[in-house]
């Protein structure tokens, strides 16, 4: 019998994590479905402790999102533990992942901790979780620094005291293969109760080596991988979900064990955590790269002529990969709309419904097409505007070119009243950003800025995001529209929204 191995999605905590990551409550519940779409057995929905956005984005998963077991992540210690069990409560299948540092580096320099401190420590703080949730998984954190008896004797305590799952993370991304194999090995001979719990593996990918080090630990028994969407995550990042998944089913003749993942929402779910998060997909990244299934050498496009097999091992739509073109036209009711969003896993309110329609109909008469991909990026900013908007944008002209001081006229209204004023700059978004900020009285200072087409096609739409300071406040937007100096407008004025209405700092 094919044994299976679990996918521990880590994507809205350890991936939120990256730098320059940013997601709310509402982007994460979308990340969420579409997580849950996708077959992963364990969705990571968060770190409950760490803010009140963080608790409230982990309680509204765990009460939506059926299917995976909802996880919340915790330190040793009771504050963290009673919070993340409180997040998670509602959730049908549950899960508290507790971790502390063993590595002697660790416990010397940042807890100033004994071995016999943190193995008491460790024990208690599963025993604790236990009493919330019958599932917890324990994490010895800079597992592959640590030293192996310790470590053996550490996860016999935990899995006696009630741990179901044993992760063993590689948090520097120091390990090699072969070490994490054997280290993997050596735990299944030595910890005595180990056929009680499941073995997990974290790896981080610094040496990039991730994939390879969680290929090779499953090889050597290990049964649940924690990953991430397009490998985001701390650093360089953490194994990529879709990689691993897609190298255990290719070479399912070397690994002999299955994944539940339905591996054609692959594409759709790396597009939108791209998207949500602003971290763009590099063109020749595996499996979900633009240019993962792209042939430019002759001797390559003659032998796809004659057999796809003689170089691709994986067929595009297995993975998604083939676009999927959105059959509805201007003429299309809401109904038909809204039962479209649902299938792509986006549920809006009525009043939000109406404005991606309206919106909708707006880009089916200036394009040929439209993709799911455009309809997920009107939604999404819709979404964000009907939430945060104070200002919203009436009217834009701006006057550029290689003989002229680009100039930019802008139409801002306010709760009914109308301000407008007129600014110029380098070029026809400092000129928009700048008249933004004569007519709000904010001045941002612009860190991040980025754009991408959302589609193909010479009309496609242009999707903007940036990231803005408003003093020591930081705050994340982006905004999609087939005029990019328009999308850039918006989404700095949804930045700006955001500072006038939260003045919260953004993590």
């Amino acid at each position: 019998m094919v044994e299976r191995v679990d996918i521990f999605d880590t994507t809205l905590r350890d991936g939120e994590q990256s730098p320059g990551a940013s997601l709310n409550a509402r982007e994460k519940l979308e990340i969420a479905y579409g997580l849950a779409r996708l077959g992963v057995d364990v969705i990571e929905a968060g770190f409950p402790v760490s803010s009140n956005g963080d608790f409230k984005a982990v309680n509204e998963i765990a009460t939506k999102v059926k299917g995976p077991v909802i996880a919340g992540l915790a330190r040793c210690m009771k504050k963290d533990i009673d919070i993340c069990a409180k997040a998670i409560a509602v959730a049908r299948k549950r899960r508290i992942h507790v971790f502390l540092a063993t590595s002697k580096i660790h416990r010397d320099a940042k807890l100033h901790m004994t071995r016999p401190q943190i193995l008491k420590k460790a024990v208690w703080a599963v025993r604790y979780a236990h009493k919330f949730c019958q599932d917890v998984e324990f994490s010895p954190e800079d597992a592959t620094r640590t030293e192996p008896d310790f470590l053996a004797e550490l996860i016999e305590a935990v899995i006696k005291a009630g741990a179901s799952t044993v992760n063993i993370p590689d948090t520097v991304g120091y390990t090699t293969p072969d070490q994490f194999g054997k280290l993997i090995a050596y735990l299944l001979s030595h910890v005595s109760n180990i056929h009680k719990a499941v073995v997990s593996v974290h790896c981080h990918d610094d040496l990039g080596l991730a994939v390879a080090n969680a290929l090779a630990a499953v090889e050597n028994g290990a049964r649940q991988i924690e990953c991430t969407i397009n490998g985001i995550g701390e650093r360089a990042g953490n194994c990529s979900l879709e990689e691993v998944v897609m190298a255990l089913k290719v070479r399912r003749d070397v690994f002999d064990v299955t994944t539940g993942i339905n591996t054609q929402e692959l594409c759709r779910v790396s597009r939108l955590v791209s998207r949500l998060t602003g971290i763009g997909v590099q063109p020749n990244k595996a499996i979900v790269g633009r240019n993962a299934f792209a042939h430019e050498a002759g001797i390559h496009q003659h032998g796809m002529l004659q057999d796809r097999r003689t170089y691709e091992i994986i067929n595009p739509e297995d993975v998604g990969a083939d676009g999927t073109e959105l059959v509805l036209g201007k003429h299309s009711g809401r109904n038909a709309l809204r039962s479209h969003l649902l299938k792509l896993g986006i549920q809006l309110s009525e009043k939000e419904l109406n404005s991606v329609y309206d919106k909708f109909k707006e880009l089916a008469d200036k394009k040929k097409l439209v993709y799911d991909d455009d309809l997920v990026s009107i939604a999404r900013e819709q979404m964000n505007t009907v939430v945060d908007e104070l200002y919203r944008l009436d009217y834009l002209h701006v006057l550029s070119g290689t003989t002229v001081v680009p100039t930019a006229t802008v139409k801002l209204r306010q709760n009914g009243r109308v301000m407008q004023d007129v600014d110029y700059g380098d070029g026809p978004v400092e000129a928009v950003i700048k008249t933004i900020n004569r007519i709000t009285k904010v001045r941002g200072r612009l860190l991040d800025y980025s754009l991408h087409a959302v589609t193909v096609g010479e009309d496609a739409m242009g999707e903007v995001s940036l990231r803005v300071a408003f003093g020591k406040n930081v705050f994340s937007a982006k905004a999609a529209s087939t005029d990019i100096v328009e999308a850039s407008a918006r989404a700095y004025l949804s930045c700006v929204n955001r500072y006038r209405v939260d003045r919260k700092p953004s993590r």
